[in-house]
């Protein structure tokens, strides 16, 4: 299931726990658009959805340069950082190695 974060969530609250994709997006960015039916798919972790454009304080926080940039996270802990588009076959294979 895909979660976006809101206005007053606390993202690190939120992925303390278990296996999160944090996928930093905007809106107008085409790749995203691309990568969003993907991530609805995705049943074999959680995902978190965070608009750049609203926050971009978070974004800068982990080092959100380009995107897609999808993080992902152990129990709050970052594992590992891909940049744009990646494939429902990818995420599964970046799973396998967290």
């Amino acid at each position: 299931m895909v979660k976006h974060l809101g206005k007053d969530e606390d993202l690190l609250s939120l992925i303390s726990k278990d296996l999160w994709v944090v996928d930093f997006y905007a809106d107008w960015c085409g790749p995203c658009q691309m990568l969003a039916p993907i991530l609805e798919k995705v049943d074999f972790i959680n995902v978190m959805k965070v608009n750049v454009d609203e926050f971009p304080e978070i974004a800068q926080k982990y080092g959100v340069m380009s995107i897609p940039t999808l993080v992902f996270f152990k129990d709050g802990e970052e594992k590992t950082k891909e940049i744009g588009f990646r494939s429902l076959e990818e995420l599964k294979e970046i799973v396998k190695i967290i």
